[in-house]
């Protein structure tokens, strides 16, 4: 994570599918059919202790945006870890096909590893 930037995962291996077009592409979710989607974002501190939180919890921000195409970058959610270790949000966006997904982390935080603490969902709610 030298740029801050999270991968997004899935595949049958791990019990995580996209259905409905969107699809990876280097860790980054790529959408291939326009549409009202239902974005699902939960992120927990990794080692987040009081000493920790003490000295970073006044810049920990976790955004998530579209990056791709150039000429549509826009930042569709920024969440800050005011009051402890873990944001968790939902969001209804409309999303083009095409557009790429990127969700960045304030370094040096790193998320938990722990897939049930971390997460990332996307899914098509209407067209």
């Amino acid at each position: 994570r030298p740029d801050g930037r999270l991968r997004w995962l899935g595949g049958p291996a791990l019990g995580r599918s996209f259905l409905h077009g969107p699809e990876l592409d280097n860790g980054q979710l790529r959408v291939r059919r326009s549409g009202i989607y239902r974005l699902h974002i939960q992120v927990t501190l990794a080692n987040c202790s009081s000493s920790l939180w003490a000295t970073t919890r006044h810049r920990a921000t976790l955004t998530v945006g579209i990056c791709s195409p150039a000429a549509h970058s826009i930042s569709l959610l920024r969440l800050n870890f005011h009051d402890g270790c873990v944001v968790t949000s939902q969001r209804l966006t409309p999303l083009d096909r095409g557009d790429t997904l990127c969700t960045n982390l304030t370094l040096p935080l790193l998320p938990s590893p722990n897939a049930d603490e971390t997460f990332f969902g996307v899914q098509w709610v209407h067209p």
